[in-house]
């Protein structure tokens, strides 16, 4: 039953996606990267939480709240604020600019070879870490819910390969046959059902710990754990609270304002009216993401806590005990989406980054916009097996899953942001400038991660500390370069006309709205 289901609504989508895109030209960059820009303000809000809100993220998230509580809350409640500023200040002037991808800035502002240097940090991270992660930690999920390995009578290992490699032949489906208007039609859909489904795992395990009564339940489990709840991570903690004011607030910016994957949503939107509020909606219902991401992984704890060695387990083994099974298949099929969805996003941006950026620029200088879509595809169709191939490797990666990912993503996040953020904060900061501080920064950090994981353990201060430290050594460097060899030519942005950049009437109150918000959030549990 649960299987038919799940196959059921997974065609259902796919079927939806199909009829919702046939009109898009997708014989153009702009048609197949952009969706035509004709996004509006639920599409891009759909597309922008299920894009973020795929199995590293709920079973990683949950997993850590299984070993620490509601204090990993950091990673979904203050992205709203990230949101927010990306929302006021970075997205006017990307659609001003009339973007496609994020580098394209920093040729305008840098140079061509600035540019170059962004793409390739965007497209290693996402084939060796981003997509290899979502893929194992997706398989993980399904696997887990279905009993792929006694369903299939093979051991844990193949079931995983074969997962895996499911995940992936669809996702790139989607991603590479599709464009960015199915991606994000395919999202919206999933998103729906992931607020519903994911709405109820919470729900009825809260009922089974209170018999029925679901405030009886939150006593009951808010009393037996309260060390768990509370907002306020010590130095020991995944996430001390001190982070926050370091790399924390860093690392949310990168993701929400300048990540590829992420922003490409907002870049497609039909006007700048339209992309602030879907990012605003966006970010309001992530401020809610804890009742999804954090409080079942208390919860498993409550009920399983004895039995669940692989706190990465907790999640996918309290859908499996809680959901009924007519509602197994739904659920599963729902959350496959979010899978998809992660997957197919970050290989939708990497086929994008690399037409755009590197095919046109260095392989085929006259290519035609349909010579560019295709040579995307085919870099799409080897990216796609490569990160198959690399998903299985990983199986025995350390627990806490989601907060590795968080601090080897650094080697790209931070240089980037900086670079970014100085481009535009600043008008005379040369070229030079740039390609040191992005160069310089991933580097030290790679050696960072290196003996932090091996000869010098706990030694360093916490990855986000040392996160912050970079990106300010990386602003006094460009500063100091700039100061010495400054442009001979103030940067000025270009207003190209591609959308409207009127600006959501309502956009700063809402957003000191839901900044306040996050703030009433963190004093109630601190």
């Amino acid at each position: 039953m649960g299987i038919i289901t799940f196959l059921s609504f997974t065609l259902l989508v796919a079927v939806i996606s199909y009829f919702s895109t046939r009109k898009t030209d997708e014989k153009s960059s702009t048609g197949y990267f952009l969706g035509g820009r004709s996004l509006t303000a639920p599409v891009i809000a759909g597309s922008l939480l299920l894009t973020n809100l795929s199995t590293e993220q709920i079973v990683g998230l949950n997993g850590q709240a299984f070993s620490e509580g509601i204090l990993v809350m950091a990673w979904e409640t203050l992205a709203a604020i990230a949101m927010v500023v990306t929302a006021l200040y970075l997205l006017p002037r990307y659609l001003k600019e009339g973007l496609t991808t994020i580098p394209q800035f920093l040729e305008k502002r840098y140079d061509v070879n600035t540019k170059s240097i962004t793409s390739g940090l965007f497209l290693t991270g996402y084939v060796v870490v981003l997509l290899p992660i979502v893929l194992y930690s997706g398989s993980l999920a399904i696997s887990t819910i279905f009993d792929i390995p006694g369903l299939l009578q093979v051991d844990k290992t193949i079931a995983l390969w074969i997962t895996v490699f499911s995940i992936g032949i669809i996702g790139s489906v989607y991603a590479i046959f599709g464009g960015l208007k199915a991606v994000a039609v395919s999202d919206t859909i999933n998103a729906v059902g992931l607020l519903i489904g994911g709405s109820m795992i919470p729900v009825l395990g809260l009922m089974l710990i209170g018999d029925g009564n679901i405030i009886e339940g939150f006593t009951t489990l808010f009393e037996a754990n309260k060390d768990k709840f509370t907002s306020i991570g010590n130095e020991d903690s995944s996430i001390p609270f001190s982070t926050i004011f370091t790399g924390m607030m860093l690392v949310q910016l990168f993701y929400w304002g300048t990540n590829q994957a992420i922003i490409q949503r907002a870049l497609g939107a039909k006007n700048l009216k339209e992309g602030q509020k879907g990012m605003m909606l966006a970010a309001f219902i992530k401020v809610l993401g804890p009742i999804l991401v954090v409080l079942p992984g208390i919860i498993a704890f409550h009920l399983y806590g004895d039995s669940i060695t692989n706190p990465d387990e907790a999640y996918p083994t309290l859908v499996k005990k809680v959901l009924p099974l007519s509602m197994v298949g739904f659920f599963a099929a729902v959350l496959f989406g979010a899978i998809l969805s992660s997957f197919n996003s970050a290989l939708n941006s990497s086929v994008t980054l690399f037409g755009i950026d590197i095919y046109k620029e260095y392989i085929n200088k006259g290519a035609s916009e349909i010579q560019v879509v295709k040579a995307g595809k085919l870099f799409g169709v080897g990216l796609a097996f490569l990160s198959m191939f690399i998903a299985p490797l990983i199986a025995n990666a350390p627990s806490g899953l989601f907060g590795y990912l968080q601090q080897v993503n650094g080697c790209y996040t931070i240089p980037i942001l900086t670079i970014i953020i100085v481009g535009y904060l600043t008008k005379k900061i040369p070229a030079i400038a740039a390609k040191i501080a992005i160069v310089s920064g991933a580097v030290i950090y790679l050696i960072y991660v290196v003996l932090d994981n091996t000869i010098l353990k706990n030694t360093f201060p916490h990855f986000l500390h040392v996160q912050g430290f970079l990106f300010l050594l990386n602003v006094l460097i460009m500063i100091l370069i700039g100061k010495l060899y400054p442009r001979k030519e103030a940067f000025q942005i270009e207003y190209t006309r591609e959308v409207d950049i009127k600006p959501y009437k309502y956009a700063i109150p809402v957003g000191l709205l839901i900044c306040i918000l996050v703030i009433s959030i963190y004093l109630v549990f601190s």
